[in-house]
């Protein structure tokens, strides 16, 4: 993030809720860009440097769950998703395909600004990488993780890049080798409690992290699960400062 005030791109197909939105961030310090669908908020991705996207998920056309998947696949924006939506089971597919928050509507304006004002702090903290991972190159099983640019790479030359929440997660398990982490750890070293999660926030996390860098996700082998302990980084890391 630059100095200037953060600039959010709104993409909701209500307007009403588009344009109170825009005036409300704007009102609290922050630059807000509306779109009402997916092809709008593309077109404005290409003209505009934003800091964090408000995503709907009911639209029509290309609905907010296939953006998310997608803008993640393409890079680590982050992503708060809102929904008319209340059910848990809603929040949770929200956040295995990648979302940084969620916010069922309505909702008190109020929220939604100290969750982006929360998501904005914790990305960061991410640009340091964890502070002494910086610059360094980290090499662990058969991937390398160059810090600065937030990308994997294997041993035969894949390039894998990694969402913001995903970066966060690799870096603390990076920093602790073979230390096993508490779901509550890992929830405080990851966001420090500055906004609400769910139950299962780092479960999922776990999961999508498993599925690009386990030779078998289903019997993961790098990011062991420890019974009553939660989870640990069973191999070594070299690079480390």
């Amino acid at each position: 993030m630059t100095s200037n005030p953060p600039h959010i791109l709104i993409v909701d197909d209500h307007r009403e809720i588009r344009d109170a939105l825009a005036k409300y961030l704007e009102k609290n310090g922050m630059r807000a860009t509306s779109a009402a669908n997916a092809t709008l908020m593309d077109a404005a991705l290409k003209v505009g440097e934003f800091d964090l996207i408000v995503l709907d998920v009911m639209m029509p056309g290309e609905d907010g769950l296939s953006v998310c998947r997608r803008l993640r696949a393409a890079g680590t924006m982050p992503i708060l998703m809102l929904t008319a939506l209340g059910d848990e089971t809603d929040r949770i597919v929200g956040l295995e395909v990648g979302a940084d928050d969620y916010l069922p509507k309505p909702f008190n304006p109020r929220e939604l600004l100290a969750r982006i004002k929360a998501i904005l702090r914790r990305s960061d903290r991410v640009e340091v990488a964890g502070g002494s991972l910086a610059g360094h190159m980290l090499a662990f099983d058969r991937w390398v993780l160059d810090t600065d640019r937030r990308l994997l790479t294997n041993k035969d030359g894949t390039e894998v890049a990694l969402t913001t929440a995903e970066f966060r997660l690799l870096t603390v398990f990076l920093e602790r080798p073979r230390f096993v982490l508490s779901r509550e750890q890992l929830l405080d070293l990851t966001a420090g409690r500055a906004a609400q999660v769910f139950d299962r926030t780092i479960d999922n996390q776990i999961s999508r992290l498993r599925r690009k860098i386990e030779v078998d996700p289903a019997k993961p082998m790098l990011i062991t699960t420890v019974w009553g302990g939660g989870y640990s980084l069973s191999t070594d890391v070299k690079g480390k400062p």
